[in-house]
C-alpha cells in the first residue's frame, strides 16, 4: 500500500506541474504586439503618430494571417506631367525642393511607382509630338526637345532625392497625328501601314530618355483606347487591334532593339471593360507573350472599385501585373486650404453631368478622401499590385491643362504667391506608399465589421503593415490578432490609420 501511495502522490505532483507548465507556456506565447500607429483624420491628424487609445467593449476583430499570401506589391506613387513640372519651375527653389522631398524622400511619401506621358496629354501646356516631320518612316527627326525644359528636370530631381529609386511607366495619349486616319491629335485610329513606325516611336523614346539618365520600366500601348469623347489627345484601339499591334509589331520591335526588359501593359482604361480586354490579350500563349500586365483607371465610378472585374483579370492571367495607372478627383476645381472639404461628400465627377442614365448610379457625390482610401484598399484586396495617382502638383484652378480639363492633385500650389497646400489626399497616398514597400506581399486580413475596410501586407524587412479606414461617423475599438498575439487600438470617426507591426 505504501508503494501505491507514493505513485499516487507522484502522479498528482506531475499533473500539477503539467497544468502549471501548460498555463505558463500559453501565457508566454500570448503577448501584446509592438506597434506604431499613424493617423489621418477629419479631426485634424495628418499622418500623425498616435499612441493613446481609449478602451471600449466589444472591439472589432482584425485577424492577420501571414501564411495566406496573395500578390507581390510593385509600388505606389503619382505621375510626372508637364503641368506639374512647369508649376515646380515657377516656385521658389525652397518650395520646389519641399514638394519633391515630400513625395520622394524617405521622410516623405517615398514614392516607388510613377507614370509619365509620351509626348503631350491634356495636362500639357500645348499639343506636341516627338515625330514632327510627316512620313518620316525611320524617325530620323525624332526629338524629345519639348520635354527638356520642365518634365525631364522634374524626373531627374526626383531621382536624385529618392534613395531606393522608383519605377516609371510611360504612356502615349496619341500616336503622331500623321500616322492616324484623321491626321489629328484627338481621336482617330492608327493606320495599319504605320504599325512598325509607331513601334519604332517607342524604341526611340526609350533610347532618348536613357540618354537623359532616365530608365523607363514599363510602357502602356495607349492611354484610354476607348477615347475620351474626342476632347483631348487620344487614339482609338479595339482590344483585338491593340493585341495584334503588341503581338506582331511593338513586342518584337522592343525585343529586337534591346528593350526586352521593358514591361508592356495593355488596356489602360476603366475597370468595367476589363473582361473583354484580358480575354483578347491573354487568349493564348502567342497573344500574351509580350504583355507584362494590364493597366487600369478608376473613372467608371466614384465609389465602386469593381472587385469582380479585378478578380476576373487576375484569374485570366495570374502571373501578370495588374496596376492602377491613373486616378484623380476629376472635373473639380481644387479647394484651397480647406481640409474639411476633402472629407465631405460634395465632390462630383465627369459622370455627374455626362454619364448615361443607366450609369448615373455609379457617379453620386463623394468625399475625395473616401474615394482614395476605399479604392486603394479595395484594389489591394482584389489582386492589384500597384496604384498610381495622376498629377502630383496642380494650381488653384486645377491646371494648367490646355483643354481646361480641371482636376485635383494631392499638392496644390499658387505660383504667383509661391504658396503650397498639402491636401489630405497627399497624406492618404503616403499611408500606403511610405509603409507598404516594393516586394511586400499582400497577406490574409479579415475584419469583423462591414462599416470599416482593412488590408495588410508583409514587407521584405519582415514588418507587417495594416491599413484601416473608418468612413463612418463613430469611433471603434479594434483588436488586432496575429498568431497568438494581439493588441487593442481605437480608430476615430472619419479616419485612416496605418498600423506597423515590427
Amino acid at each position: 500500500m505504501k508503494k501505491h501511495k507514493n505513485i499516487s502522490t507522484r502522479f498528482k505532483f506531475l499533473t500539477f506541474w503539467l497544468i502549471i507548465s501548460f498555463f505558463m507556456t500559453n501565457c508566454a506565447t500570448t503577448k501584446e504586439l509592438e506597434i506604431e500607429v499613424y493617423e489621418t483624420s477629419e479631426a485634424g491628424n495628418s499622418l500623425t503618430k498616435v499612441t493613446e487609445f481609449s478602451e471600449n467593449e466589444n472591439p472589432i476583430i482584425i485577424n492577420i494571417n501571414p501564411e495566406e499570401k496573395f500578390q507581390t506589391i510593385t509600388g505606389f506613387g503619382g505621375s510626372f506631367t508637364e503641368a506639374s513640372a512647369s508649376l515646380l519651375n515657377r516656385l521658389s527653389k525652397e518650395n520646389r525642393i519641399k514638394i519633391l522631398d515630400a513625395y520622394f524622400s524617405e521622410n516623405g511619401a517615398n514614392y516607388s511607382l510613377t507614370r509619365t506621358h509620351i509626348a503631350s496629354c491634356d495636362f500639357s501646356l500645348s499639343n506636341y509630338t516627338y515625330a514632327k516631320v510627316e512620313n518620316d518612316l525611320t524617325l530620323e527627326n525624332f526629338t524629345i526637345e519639348d520635354d527638356k525644359e520642365d518634365l525631364i528636370p522634374m524626373i531627374l530631381e526626383a531621382k536624385a532625392i529618392s534613395k531606393e529609386g522608383f519605377k516609371i511607366i510611360a504612356s502615349p495619349w496619341t500616336a503622331p497625328p500623321w500616322m492616324k486616319d484623321n491626321k489629328a491629335y484627338i481621336g482617330g485610329k492608327l493606320l495599319p501601314e504605320f504599325n512598325d513606325t509607331f513601334s519604332l516611336y517607342f524604341s526611340k523614346y526609350l533610347d532618348a530618355y536613357k540618354k537623359e539618365g532616365i530608365a523607363i520600366w514599363g510602357v502602356t500601348v495607349i492611354n484610354e483606347p476607348h477615347g475620351n469623347g474626342n476632347n483631348w489627345e487620344s487614339t482609338h484601339f479595339s482590344s483585338e487591334e491593340m493585341t495584334l499591334l503588341v503581338q506582331n509589331h511593338l513586342g518584337p520591335k522592343l525585343e529586337k532593339d534591346g528593350w526586352g526588359d521593358v514591361k508592356i501593359f495593355g488596356y489602360d482604361q476603366n475597370r468595367a471593360g476589363l473582361p473583354e480586354w484580358v480575354d483578347a490579350m491573354y487568349k493564348n500563349e502567342a497573344t500574351s507573350k509580350y504583355f507584362a500586365g494590364t493597366a487600369i483607371h478608376w473613372y467608371e465610378s466614384t465609389y465602386d472599385y469593381f472587385p469582380e472585374a479585378l478578380q476576373y483579370a487576375h484569374k485570366k492571367a495570374p502571373n501578370k501585373y495588374l496596376i492602377e495607372t491613373e486616378g484623380c478627383v476629376d472635373s473639380e476645381i481644387p479647394h484651397w486650404q480647406d481640409d474639411a472639404w476633402y472629407w465631405k461628400k460634395e465632390a462630383t465627377d465627369w459622370g455627374w453631368d455626362w454619364a448615361s442614365e443607366k450609369e448615373k448610379h455609379l457617379h453620386p457625390k463623394y468625399a475625395p478622401v473616401n474615394r482614395y482610401a476605399t479604392d486603394i484598399i479595395g484594389c489591394l484586396n482584389n489582386w492589384v499590385d500597384g496604384w498610381i495617382d495622376w498629377n502630383m502638383v496642380l494650381d488653384r484652378q486645377g491646371g494648367p491643362n490646355w483643354f481646361k480639363n480641371w482636376c485635383v492633385a494631392p499638392v496644390i500650389v499658387d505660383p504667383e504667391k509661391d504658396e503650397v497646400y498639402f491636401t489630405p489626399l497627399y497624406y492618404v497616398m503616403a499611408h500606403f506608399s511610405k509603409f507598404m514597400r516594393p516586394g511586400a506581399v499582400k497577406i490574409g486580413c479579415t475584419i469583423s465589421n462591414k462599416e470599416l475596410m482593412a488590408t495588410a501586407v508583409k514587407n521584405p524587412d519582415g514588418s507587417i503593415v495594416i491599413a484601416i479606414f473608418n468612413p463612418s461617423e463613430q469611433s471603434y475599438s479594434i483588436e488586432i490578432k496575429l498568431n497568438k498575439n494581439n493588441t487593442n487600438i481605437t480608430i476615430p470617426a472619419k479616419a485612416l490609420q496605418t498600423v506597423v507591426i515590427k
